[in-house]
């Protein structure tokens, strides 16, 4: 790697790898021609293991020096982020991950059988068919004739090009136009890149109370705190717990604030499309209540890419008429299922288009 400022720490990139649907497998065959293939491995403690077919090209290539890679995209960011004039600013960040080892056969069977079972488990959940072993009758023949191939981590090269060149003035524009261009993935761009600059001035749609870090991309890492932030809200009071983590990772917005420990304090998400919205979960711990978080939240979520450009946005709430009434919603009637409950909507006309 000839930048070492974007150079990723091996068990993250590794952890790239993992998650990557396809990778790729680059070696050569004993008369040095190249060989390219896709592959869709599994990555264990000592290597990168995937099978293949005994009469395949792969075969012809044991014993040869390998690379297993993998890339993500993380943003394409246009010209005018950093420059209203040039185009030579316009770049694409990306993550990627190389694994250099020796193309080798696994024989064991025992570690034939645990690869197997790692790729079958890589892709379907636990407990819906027999786990493969060495010496169970029902798997016996087909570990023993299947050909278990391995790159190991002899070397392991992880990149993340996330602005890290970029002065930090420059940073905070990207930020900036991005979150105005408000593409599907760009709130999770922003994330990462404020993670990779962390001294870059935040725009003003970032700004939080004091000790506080706004966040526009909630992820899986957040569950479990934000059950606990839900756990005792009226709304949640009887419906399953178990489904507040698949209903806040199948939001279309999810964004929050964390404390100077990271633990996160408030939150917010919403459903939506470009003709409506609808606003979930709206909730500040106790112990932050009357600073004005709740008010910076929900500003965020209005703001939101997939929130601002819906004509209609809608909420329910209990006891928060008035609060919700300060951005422009008005009653739209109690809810015939729950009396005590009313429907907010705040109609916004033509939605917005993005940048």
């Amino acid at each position: 790697m000839r930048r070492e400022i974007l150079r990723s720490d091996p068990a993250r990139a590794l952890t790239l790898l993992r998650r990557a649907p396809t990778v790729h497998l680059a070696t050569t065959t004993p008369e040095g021609e190249p060989v390219l293939r896709a592959l869709d491995p599994v990555v264990l403690e000592d290597g990168v293991y995937f099978h293949g077919a005994r009469a395949g090209e792969k075969a012809r290539c044991l014993g040869r020096p390998a690379v297993v890679s993998a890339e993500e995209l993380v943003a394409h960011v246009p010209s005018w982020t950093a420059d209203p004039v040039q185009g030579c600013p316009a770049t694409t960040l990306y993550r990627s991950v190389q694994v250099h080892g020796t193309l080798s056969e696994v024989t064991d069977p025992g570690r034939k059988a645990q690869a197997l079972e790692a790729l079958v488990l890589r892709w379907q959940p636990p407990g819906r068919h027999l786990p493969i072993t060495a010496h169970d009758p029902v798997y016996r023949g087909e570990v023993e004739g299947t050909l278990v191939l391995r790159v190991d981590l002899a070397r392991v090269d992880g990149k993340e090009k996330l602005l890290q060149n970029r002065r930090p003035e420059e940073v905070t524009r990207i930020l900036a136009g991005l979150w105005e261009r408000g593409e599907p993935g760009d709130p999770g761009a922003i994330e990462a890149i404020r993670a990779a600059n962390p001294a870059a001035p935040l725009p003003p749609f970032l700004a939080a109370p004091a000790g506080l870090r706004l966040a526009v991309a909630l992820g899986e890492g957040d569950t479990a705190q934000a059950e606990e932030l839900l756990a005792g809200e009226y709304w949640w009071a009887d419906r399953p717990r178990a489904l507040i983590g698949p209903a806040l990772r199948g939001a279309t917005a999810w964004v929050g604030a964390r404390d100077h420990a990271g633990r996160l304090v408030a939150m917010a998400r919403a459903l939506a499309d470009p003709v409506r919205a609808w606003i979930y979960d709206v909730v500040v711990e106790h112990g932050w209540r009357g600073r004005g978080l709740g008010t910076r939240i929900f500003q965020l979520v209005l703001d939101h890419p997939a929130v601002r450009r819906a004509r209609r946005v809608q909420l329910t709430t209990r006891d928060a008429q008035r609060f919700y009434e300060r951005f422009g919603f008005a009653e739209a009637g109690a809810r015939r299922r729950w009396a005590t409950e009313s429907d907010m909507v705040l109609d916004r006309g033509a939605a917005t288009t993005p940048r």
